[in-house]
């Protein structure tokens, strides 16, 4: 008897190509999981560097797309050298890769292609096979906006930043200072205004635009986005309540940190973790950690290795630095984070402000510390001190007792307490719009509506 051939899947296949950086991966994943919800066989697309953990995903199929950068170029490239060398060396195997998968008959037919924002090359490769393309936007819809009006700072003197005029209000994307304008790299100003705009253009040529982000959330932005791109636009976070992604980390995290969380007190416990790009000098590292000592705070602290550049771990802590802390502070090289962040014992996020870890602070009510590093982080940090009004600032170059102070004014002070119940009620309102007839369980309903429709 002939051997019988697996049935093939009759589902809408969907191409997702994210960037190569753990902060796009994760929400890329999550919005696999949910059109994958909404009856989509998805095919991932990705790099041969920064490649996803495919044995976490069964129910994916993926395709890698080989691409010629050694590890010395990206390990030394700035962000946007890197994203450059991305967008100019994945083209051609892109268009081979595409042209295989559209041929293959054992698989259904290719709906649209969704890659991230950042990803400029491929529209014009998906138009020359008559592939729909729908873009992910990884940061928030606020940070979209403002990002659109580069040309104009430049034209009003803004950009490239002076630091003579760092403390300035900018009337144009208020209220933001100059030193909050979300730039990637200071010293190639150029190179990053250039992919903004080719972001922008390609954003505006695709058939829709998604955002881990929700109505309520941005609505200023959107409704002024909704006028200014002639596209639709889908609002569908956020991502992490549907599906977490924890096990597409590049890092593997350490979750022996839960069972020292179970020992803390409730709302004690400061968690310290600054993303997997951002840098900082040994002295920083040195004001952070005697800030988080002097405190008298319980803290759990990400110490990823290359914090420091070229550090191996923790070499750089004052000696004897937690014996010293008697068990009060806990280090680890990568945390499960939502589950810290959805654990009794968290009292405050200590943060880069990266999107992901914004969006996740907000859906578990936990108040922010903010320091960021670059390009949206800025921005970010901005909305949560003076927007929303959920989180504390503190600056790069810090010394330890301004640190300590701001610490203390989350922790215990009225102020705190203040910030505490806003953050709460930003956390309803994420919830409310998962609910049947929420904003956001609305807009993935139009999002699935519409790829059906290719």
């Amino acid at each position: 008897m002939a051997e019988m051939q697996p049935k093939k899947d009759s589902r809408r296949r969907l191409l997702m190509f994210p960037l190569p950086f753990q902060g796009h991966i994760n929400p890329m994943f999550q919005l696999a999981e949910i059109l994958h919800s909404k009856g989509f066989s998805i095919t991932i697309m990705h790099t041969n560097f920064g490649s996803p953990q495919s044995e976490n995903y069964p129910h994916f199929n993926f395709h890698s797309i080989p691409i010629s950068l050694t590890n010395s170029q990206v390990s030394m490239s700035t962000v946007v050298e890197l994203i450059a060398e991305i967008n100019l060396k994945s083209a051609e195997p892109f268009r081979f890769a595409l042209s295989q998968l559209l041929a293959d008959t054992s698989q259904s037919p290719v709906s649209c292609l969704i890659p991230d924002s950042l990803l400029h090359f491929t529209r014009a490769v998906a138009d020359n096979f008559g592939l729909p393309q729908i873009v992910l936007r990884t940061g928030g819809i606020s940070s979209l906006l403002a990002y659109s009006k580069f040309p104009l700072l430049i034209e009003k003197g803004y950009l490239p930043i002076q630091d003579s005029r760092l403390e300035e209000e900018i009337p144009e994307i208020c209220p933001l200072r100059v030193k909050d304008i979300p730039v990637i790299d200071a010293r190639n100003t150029k190179g990053h205004c250039e992919l903004l705009k080719m972001m922008i253009q390609e954003i505006k040529a695709s058939s829709g635009l998604i955002w881990n982000s929700f109505e309520e959330l941005e609505e200023p932005a959107l409704t002024i986005l909704s006028q200014n791109l002639s596209i639709p636009l889908f609002p569908i976070g956020p991502f992490h309540k549907y599906f977490p992604a924890a096990s597409s980390n590049l890092i593997t995290p350490d979750k022996g940190c839960i069972s020292w969380l179970d020992k803390q007190n409730p709302s004690s416990v400061i968690y310290v973790s600054f993303g997997s790009i951002a840098q900082m000098d040994e002295k920083q590292l040195l004001e952070i950690s005697w800030a988080l000592a002097n405190s008298k705070y319980p803290f759990l602290w990400v110490i990823r290795p290359g914090l420091i550049s070229g550090s191996i771990w923790v070499e750089f802590l004052p000696e004897g630095f937690l014996e010293k802390l008697d068990g009060r502070g806990h280090i680890v090289k990568w945390a499960p984070q939502q589950e810290v962040l959805a654990h009794p014992a968290v009292g405050a996020f200590w943060s880069h402000n990266g999107w992901n870890s914004t969006m996740e602070s907000i859906c578990e009510g936990v108040p922010m510390i903010c320091m960021p590093f670059f390009a949206d982080q800025l921005f970010n940090a901005r909305y949560v001190t003076h927007v929303w009004k959920v989180g504390l600032a503190v600056e790069i170059g810090w010394k330890r007792n301004k640190i300590e102070s701001v610490i203390k004014q989350l922790m215990e002070e009225e102020e705190g307490k203040e910030i505490k119940k806003r953050m709460l009620e930003l956390k309803d309102k994420a919830n409310i719009c998962l609910r049947p007839a929420g904003s956001t369980h609305e807009s993935i309903k139009k999002l699935a509506n519409l790829i059906s429709s290719f």
